[in-house]
């Protein structure tokens, strides 16, 4: 009997509802295939999205804020939605069922968006002239499909990010060394994957929409998210389940209602007179801050169920424990915000940048590199800078302060510091190209200037994001309460929506409020009678005013202490976790 325990995991169930077996089940084989449905997502979303800004404007003839207004707005919604898919993960579906159903809902999404991109009408008739406001643009109806198909693809991605990672760490179990180990393998590859399906979509996918036929393009990719289905199905009987434990959202508005209660009541004189009924082993050291919370750990007799009076009413009265989870959430937040204007700076890398390329010289011999190709550089000085950390920086960091590498703190202002110094580059750049659009005449097709000006913008916000996204993730994992790590997750990428988010709110109100004297706008609907580089300027301030304020929010940060006798378990799982990035 003892002998087939040890062959079973715990905290998991086979696809049949029984234990499972460790010997059938779990490991680096069925994680592999939930990784390829990941890659197939990153090709897919991200082979729109770095191109999708020239078809809004060379096709269906729309201007180039509003082009960029669509491309993210389309991204940020994509990131947004994770939040549904999680909290449909955690309180209904499982990862399981929230993985196969968001996968199909993109696989139509892609496919809706092939045919959208073929079918003459629905799209407007094509322009022969350079000037947009003499082109007809597209209607609402063809608007109507095209933002059918794209809010598709958002809503699959939503799902599909939300639960991927998740479900890939529940093959293994992190009680068992062997597979701890894997596990960590798997979370240090697993952005690397996530990058070289970014490669593959802004080279080879970006290359067939521009030289065969975006409908082609888009077609493979909900081909290839379909194949990705079938083999991620495949493995439904070798994967591990875990049971969910409900919505981390409930717990937390169950210790604010909770508060608000009793905020008229006064906290008792000692902390050991507050409820708490967790086990000693997984309780939470209290702390002074947010004292509001507290309130609703004081025990009143209203508080337990007049039939169970052992059993309190969660709404009415939370132990101790869980009021310090969401105390921990919520010194999360000041460094929640402060990372959000780094993803509003990387927006315009897939939208203004790439309408910068589609104006210069872009030859190398007889090859013309396609506008949305630029994004290669973006995602090689990801994966140098990656490199660069790992066999480097991390080494010679150990030797000289004994740790292994940066914390994630400092990885998050390392990523700040590289994207405003991205943005100041892309307005000397921009300043640079406009003084050639002016010299040349405005009307140029393409001026005689070489499109690896861009190359600084890229690299410097592309290598920010290699420190920015490893920070931002290590930091929201392992800084959050166990039984919350869902929700941090999705808490890290609503930071990405809100980039995006940002990004359109900006341009909105600078295509708004600025001009010149002859009426002319920074944001024109041709960018080469408008001035990009104060937009870029612009960004740059706001990204070292954010840095300053995100300075401030580090300092005051200050981590869970653990109890005294849980000390020395807390410090070998923290330097595991730094291990792991």
């Amino acid at each position: 009997m003892d002998e087939k325990m040890s062959w079973t995991v715990a905290d998991a169930v086979d696809s049949k509802g029984s234990p499972a077996d460790r010997t059938k089940t779990g490991g680096w084989a069925p994680a592999a295939l939930i990784l390829g449905i990941e890659i197939c997502e990153r090709l897919s979303t991200m082979g729109i999205a770095v191109n999708l800004v020239t078809y809004l404007g060379g096709t269906m003839h729309l201007p180039s804020a509003t082009s960029a207004n669509i491309v993210t707005d389309f991204m940020g919604t994509s990131f947004l939605l994770c939040l549904l898919g999680g909290f449909l993960a955690d309180s209904f579906l499982g990862r399981y069922k929230t993985i196969a159903i968001f996968a199909t809902v993109q696989t139509l999404g892609t496919g809706m968006l092939a045919i959208a991109t073929k079918l003459p009408r629905l799209r407007p008739p094509p322009c022969h002239t350079t000037a947009i406001n003499d082109c007809k643009q597209a209607n609402a109806f063809q608007m109507g499909i095209l933002y059918m198909a794209l809010y598709l693809i958002a809503l699959g991605t939503g799902g599909l990010k939300s639960s991927v990672s998740g479900f890939g760490t529940d093959q293994f179990n992190d009680r068992d060394e062997k597979e701890k180990a894997q596990m960590d393998y798997f979370f240090n590859r697993f952005f690397f994957l996530i990058s070289t399906g970014t490669l593959m979509a802004v080279t080879v996918l970006v290359y067939i929409q521009d030289e065969v036929g975006r409908s082609w393009a888009y077609g493979i990719c909900s081909v290839s998210m379909f194949i990705a289905i079938l083999v991620f199905l495949s493995g439904t009987r070798r994967y591990r389940y875990k049971k969910s434990l409900g919505s981390p959202m409930v717990q937390i508005f169950q210790v604010m209602v909770a508060a608000i209660r009793k905020r008229k009541m006064e906290l008792p004189y000692s902390v050991g007179l507050l409820y708490e009924d967790s086990p000693e082993a997984s309780r939470i050291h209290h702390t002074d801050q947010f004292q509001f919370l507290d309130k609703a750990a004081i025990v009143t007799e209203s508080d337990f169920e007049k039939n169970v009076s052992s059993t309190p009413n969660p709404w009415k009265l939370c132990p101790v424990t869980r009021v310090e989870e969401v105390k921990m959430m919520a010194r999360l937040l000041p460094i929640w915000a402060t990372t959000i204007i780094f993803w509003t700076a990387y927006a315009q890398m897939i939208t203004f940048s790439v309408e910068q390329a589609s104006t210069m010289e872009r030859s190398i011999g007889h090859f013309q590199i396609p506008a949305g190709s630029l994004s290669v550089f973006f995602v090689a000085a990801i994966l140098i800078t990656l490199a660069v950390y790992d066999r480097l920086i991390m080494p010679l960091w150990k030797k000289w302060k004994g740790k292994p590498g940066f914390t994630n703190l400092q990885r998050i202002a390392i990523g700040l510091i590289l994207s405003t110094v991205g943005m100041a580059a892309a307005a000397l750049a921009e300043r640079r190209r406009l003084s050639v659009a002016k010299a040349t005449g405005n009307t140029t097709a393409t001026l005689p200037i070489s499109v690896f000006l861009l190359i600084p913008q890229f690299f410097l916000v592309g290598s920010g994001e290699a420190f920015i996204y490893t920070g931002q993730l290590d930091f929201f994992i392992n800084q959050s309460p166990k039984g919350m790590k869902t929700m941090s997750t999705g808490l890290f990428l609503t930071t990405l929506s809100l980039g995006f988010f940002v990004s359109s709110f900006l341009v909105s109100v600078v295509k708004g409020v600025t001009g010149s004297n002859d009426g002319q706008r920074w944001l024109a609907d041709n960018i080469n009678y408008g001035r990009l580089d104060c937009f870029y300027g612009l960004l740059a301030i706001l990204s070292l005013i954010n840095f300053v304020i995100y300075i401030i929010c580090a300092v005051w940060y200050k981590p869970q202490k653990p109890k005294p006798a849980l000390q020395m378990d807390t410090l070998v799982i923290g330097h595991s976790a730094e291990n792991k990035c």
